[in-house]
């Protein structure tokens, strides 16, 4: 036999990506392989398709997803689709069962199969395979070596799962479901069996959705109506946002300080829409919100959406849960940035522990000295508080019988770190050179106190005041802090005090913004006798509420500040305890009694007993009586030192401090005091305000 006229049959095993080797069957010739570089490169490309594609169906299979089936009728244009489950796939061979049996009949009779569609993200996987069988169970394909790809939109959809919908268009309510989402629109399927209802939705009209998960609101807004998709009884729409921007707080001129972190932390939350785990980094951050910046193609965050349960997590164990929403969405204009888009969050409400060692972190950022709630050897704290004055000669005389107690008071406070107390320091090498702390002593009211530094620079002193204010400015908006608003007593005739908190009301100039009221400060002790007692027309009783109501209206027409619903004096907020209640859960005390000292019916004063641990803040403001006389030209000295003596004797002690408003009845009634005390209460929605002044004064002690 002729060798040139001879048939070789070479067997070369080849193995693919699934672990099946196939043989080949090649006749030889005087070149056994004869391939252009052009016709290796399209081989290969072919085979990568094939193996994505296998790999997608296998994919959809795991998820329990489906696929896409195009029909054509063979008479007529008419085409249709359905909804097929994909199982695996190996080789050649795909085999699919119909996700819906209804209605097969006149696909199995008059339709031809022309090809199916795979969500590829952004792209459609048009895929024209050989169609083996076809049953009503299902059918049989062998995969072809390529696909082609259809430009399907420039964000992908993302589908949803259980999340309800509410439209609202001209008092009609419709009720849906969301079916997939991107940040800039959706699509929601509404079903009814009214027809003419949902003939009554105008497409030109806007509409307003509600999205809600089990009764929780996840997103609200209004929407336009690009699309209408028309079925039996359902009808589908793609609706558009009409804002990217919402406007969730008061505008204020000073917002928080945002810090770029190195490395930066990335926020991880569940989708509330999606189901699916997001993880995206964050660009700069604050005590009260930051921003993100995440791929435009797969942008997921919806201005206004919702996000209940949010980390921010700066390493793999360390982290800071909060409740955030998302504010406003902008794409990156810079062409390095292109097809960026960046996101900003604000923090909704988060556990005070952790919004105080957020803020620590920040504020180590900025200013490498200041710690916030650090951890404090009390032997140096009190050596700071005797060596600066806050432990005057005339305070210990008054306190070191119970000195050990006192220890302990401060030891629960500044190792324990409830949530109630805060405190600043300025620390050099180990030495504290400066201290201020906060005290939550009414439900929405937090005391500034201990003010007290070893640097004898005044800018020292306005830098940490401004810190408290920082501090305002990015917790007042939290429900978990309370703090609506803030306050603080000092001298009357301070002048370090007067340029800075009357400076802020004189700068606010509104009195239901910041206000200022005096007060009159004594230490009252008892007469002793046992058998002291109020005798008519006079009695000492429980406040009512129209007590109060009479109190704020004589405060009103005094003063027009803040004092009533900054201390608690509402008629709705007398028997509150639920600050009680926090304090003696870890083992603090402190208890407000609120009494009316009447003559007959007519209401003379109203008196504030205030009880707490042994001078929480060494300035008497916590263990204190206070008296707020609304009729000064009846109230004899006398019956108001009576009054003060019954209440010592009612709790058992021989002595305390007494604050009396106004400071005119004490100077016209004649009544030894040791001071005079302004009462300063700022509206914490005017904190950037606050803010802003402090920080004037700190630049001008850099001129």
């Amino acid at each position: 036999m002729n060798a040139n006229k001879k048939s070789h049959i070479i067997y070369k095993p080849v193995s693919d990506d699934l672990g099946v080797k196939t043989i080949t069957s090649v006749r030889s010739a005087p070149k056994l392989v004869d391939v252009s570089a052009k016709n290796r490169k399209q081989v290969a490309a072919k085979k990568s398709q094939k193996r994505y594609l296998i790999n997608k169906i296998n994919h959809i299979n795991f998820k329990e997803g489906t696929i896409l089936l195009n029909f054509k009728h063979e008479k007529y244009k008419r085409t249709i689709s359905r909804h097929v489950n994909p199982q695996p796939c190996q080789g050649d061979r795909l085999d699919c069962f119909w996700a819906e049996t209804t209605g097969l009949h006149p696909i199995l009779k008059s339709y031809k199969f022309e090809n199916f569609l795979i969500d590829d993200g952004n792209n459609l996987l048009l895929v024209k395979p050989e169609l083996k069988s076809i049953n009503k169970t299902g059918l049989s394909f062998k995969i072809p070596d390529s696909y082609r790809e259809v430009k399907n939109r420039k964000i992908k959809r993302h589908p949803c799962k259980d999340i309800d919908v509410k439209l609202l268009q001209n008092s009609v309510l419709y009720n849906g479901s969301l079916a997939d989402f991107n940040a800039v629109s959706f699509r929601i399927d509404i079903s009814t069996n009214d027809l003419q209802v949902i003939q009554w939705v105008n497409c030109e009209s806007k509409v307003n959705v509600i999205f809600d998960k089990k009764g929780e609101v996840f997103y609200s807004g209004e929407c336009s109506i690009l699309k209408e998709i028309k079925n039996k009884n359902k009808r589908s729409y793609i609706l558009e946002p009409t804002n990217y921007q919402i406007q969730r707080f008061k505008s204020i001129e000073y917002r928080s300080k945002r810090q770029k972190l190195l490395p930066s932390p990335d926020i991880v939350f569940i989708h509330p829409f999606t189901g699916k785990t997001i993880d995206l980094k964050i660009i700069d951050l604050s005590g009260s919100g930051f921003s993100v910046e995440e791929d435009e193609e797969n942008t997921v965050l919806l201005p206004g959406m919702m996000i209940p349960d949010l980390e921010i997590s700066f390493a793999s164990n360390i982290g800071i849960k909060c409740k955030a929403q998302v504010i406003y969405r902008n794409i990156e204009n810079k062409s390095e940035k292109r097809g960026l888009v960046k996101c900003g969050l604000a923090i909704l409400d988060i556990k005070l522990e952790d919004h105080m060692n957020l803020l620590a972190i920040l504020n180590k950022v900025e200013d490498s000295d200041l710690y916030i709630c650090n951890k404090v050897d009390l032997d140096d704290l009190w050596e700071f508080f005797f060596e600066t004055g806050s432990m005057s000669l005339k305070k210990y005389e008054h306190l070191r019988a119970q000195k050990d107690q006192l220890k302990n008071t401060y030891e629960k406070l500044y190792t324990n770190h409830p949530d109630f107390a805060r405190h600043f320091i300025y620390q050099d090498k180990g030495v504290i050179l400066a201290h201020t702390a906060m005290l939550r002593l009414y439900e929405k009211t937090w005391l500034m106190h201990h003010q007290t530094s070893r640097l004898s620079s005044i800018k020292s002193r306005f830098s940490l005041l401004a810190k408290i204010a920082r501090f305002t400015c990015d917790s007042y908006r939290l429900s978990s802090i309370h703090m609506d608003y803030l306050v603080g007593y000092y001298p009357a005739a301070n002048k370090f005090s007067n340029l800075v908190f009357n400076g802020i009301a004189k700068s606010i100039n509104d009195p239901k913004g910041c206000s200022l009221d005096t007060f009159v400060g004594l230490h009252y002790r008892r007469t002793v006798d046992d058998e002291l007692n109020m005798h008519p027309p006079w009695r000492l009783t429980k406040t009512l509420p129209e007590d109060l109501e009479e109190l704020e209206s004589y405060y009103q027409s005094e003063s027009g500040g803040l004092m009533i619903q900054a201390l608690d004096l509402e008629p709705g907020a007398i028997d509150q305890v639920n600050l009680t209640k926090e304090y003696q859960e870890i083992g603090f005390t402190s208890i407000r009694h609120v009494l009316s000292l009447k003559k007959y019916d007519s209401l003379k004063a109203i008196i504030i007993l205030n009880i707490s641990d042994v001078d929480i803040n060494l300035e008497d403001l916590t263990n204190c009586i206070k008296i707020i006389v609304i009729d000064p030209d009846d109230l004899p000295k006398d019956t108001l030192y009576l009054t003060l003596s019954l209440l010592l004797k009612k709790i058992a002690r021989n002595e305390m401090s007494v604050l009396i408003y106004p400071a005119e009845y004490a100077t016209d009634h004649f009544i030894q005091h040791e001071k005079l005390l302004n009462l300063w209460i700022l509206n914490t929605q005017y904190s950037d305000k606050y803010y802003k002044h402090l920080q004037r004064l700190v630049e001008k002690t850099e001129m």
